[in-house]
Order: structure tokens, then C-alpha cells, then sequence
């Protein structure tokens, strides 16, 4: 199951669409200029041309999210560009959440905690870069969870995908003795 969500920084600026393996609790994160619905197309289209379709196909299956207007266009994420006998083709299926029922994708919710150890509420994003977010991402990818009898959600996603799907995902391991989840991960 793959979930989908945006976080927040300050009012009107930069924020993050993050989109989180459940079984492996990996999160990706992707900075966007401004929560619409085309830059969360243009996050997907982007991962599809990097993985293929083959791959994009395998990761992706079903994308659960909830009833965001960024993600207000489903099928322009459901379906590639490219033309087969004049039909675009099919990648993946979006369902949303019930209205208020933010738990029917606790997973990706409970990882949020980890992002805003980070980036506290409040906090703008518009200084940072895709840079920044995947470097604090391969931290909070690198710490172990109890619930992945200790391992970290990059090695369990490696043992599910291998290394080179996290290389093409951008993702790198952090030593547990390097990992830093505090706002001071990303001063400069």
C-alpha cells in the first residue's frame, strides 16, 4: 500500500508532497512551490519517467490519499502521457480516504511526526531545496522502527526492491550513529 499526503510549511509558500511505502514505512518527500494539483502531477510524472513503467507499475499499484484539491485531478496521476492506439495508459489507481478519516492513512501520518522533528509547525519551507528534503528524508529513512524488528525502513525497502530502486528513488543510507531528526539537520 502506498499513501500519499502533503505537508504543510508556512501559509501560501513552499510545501511537501510526501508519498510513503507502508509495508517498508519509507517516505519520499518533494518540495513544491505551491500545493496544486500540477505540481503533485508533475512529481509523478517525474518518478515514471526515472523508474519506467515497468517499475513505476510495481511500486505504484494503488495510491491511497485523502480528498486534498491538490490531489483533485486523479487521473491525470492514474494514466501516462504516452499514447497507445490513441488511449494514455494506465499506471496506477487513486482511492481516497473518508471525509475526516485522516487514520485510514495513519502510516504515512505517524511518519509526518518524524518530518516535523525536523521541521517543526510553523516553519517555512520556502528556503529549502529538493536538496534538503532528501537529505532529511535518507535520516528519517535510516532510523530504525520497533515495528520493522529494528531495521530501518531503507533496509527493509532494499530487501523488498533491491539498492538500485532506492538509487533511482535518490535514496541513501544514513549510519545510525550520523542520523539527526532536530531542526539543526538542515541549518546551514
Amino acid at each position: 500500500e502506498v499513501q500519499m499526503d502533503s505537508v504543510m510549511g508556512v501559509k501560501g509558500g513552499k510545501c511537501l508532497l510526501t508519498i510513503h511505502f507502508a509495508e517498508s514505512s519509507l517516505m519520499l518527500a518533494f518540495i513544491r512551490d505551491a500545493n496544486t494539483s500540477q505540481s503533485v502531477i508533475d512529481v509523478f510524472n517525474g518518478l515514471d519517467d526515472v523508474l519506467g513503467p515497468e517499475l513505476f507499475d510495481k511500486l505504484f499499484p494503488f495510491i491511497l490519499t485523502d480528498n486534498g484539491s491538490e490531489f483533485s485531478n486523479p487521473r491525470a496521476i492514474e494514466y501516462r502521457d504516452s499514447f497507445h492506439g490513441g488511449r494514455s495508459l494506465h499506471r496506477t489507481n487513486i482511492f481516497y480516504c473518508d471525509a475526516g478519516c485522516p487514520y485510514q492513512k495513519g502510516a504515512i501520518e505517524v511518519n509526518h511526526e518524524l518530518i516535523r522533528r525536523v521541521l517543526p509547525k510553523g516553519t517555512s519551507f520556502d528556503n529549502l531545496t529538493q536538496k534538503d528534503v532528501t537529505r532529511m528524508m535518507d535520516h528519517i529513512n535510516s532510523y530504525k522502527r520497533k515495528k520493522l524488528n529494528d531495521r530501518s525502513p531503507y533496509e527493509t525497502f532494499s530487501f523488498h526492491y533491491g539498492e538500485e530502486v532506492l538509487r533511482l528513488l535518490g535514496c541513501t543510507p544514513v549510519a545510525a550513529e550520523d542520523i539527526l531528526l532536530k531542526p539543526s539537520l538542515l541549518k546551514k
